[in-house]
């Protein structure tokens, strides 16, 4: 059986490693230490995140949970307005140009699409739970 969120998963993992040796090595001397800072928050959460699709596949390749599937989309979700957010914020910085006003606020968005979905994978794991009792 192919999973697609275990696939994704490795992607954004992968994806994860690979912009944070760019930030380390490439972005640094671009961007003041605040700027810094974000990029490394962005990497930071990506990186949490990918972990968190781990578990979402592992669960539905073990479990069949449907809910597990519904977390990981927010979690895809959560990364590209989150760090995806943050990552242009700094690229449009590192580069000079001017950053949108309506990219800020698309973060706090990805904060809260991360936020549901570990509450759907805390009801995913009372629903697996009460399952396994039975």
């Amino acid at each position: 059986m192919q999973n697609k969120i275990l696939q994704y998963a490795f992607f954004a993992a992968a994806l994860a490693v690979a912009l944070g040796a760019f930030g380390a090595h490439g972005l640094k001397p671009l961007l003041d230490d605040n700027s810094m800072q974000m990029y490394q928050t962005a990497v930071q959460y990506h990186f949490y995140h990918a972990l968190a699709l781990i578990i979402c596949g592992m669960l539905q390749l073990f479990t069949g949970s449907k809910r597990a599937g519904i977390a990981a989309a927010l979690f895809g979700a959560g990364l590209f307005c989150f760090s995806g957010s943050l990552y242009a914020i700094t690229f449009l910085k590192a580069t000079g140009a001017d950053v949108p006003r309506w990219l800020g606020p698309v973060t706090p968005v990805g904060g809260l699409l991360f936020i549901a979905g570990w509450v759907v994978l805390l009801i995913s794991a009372g629903t697996i739970a009460g399952s396994k009792r039975s």
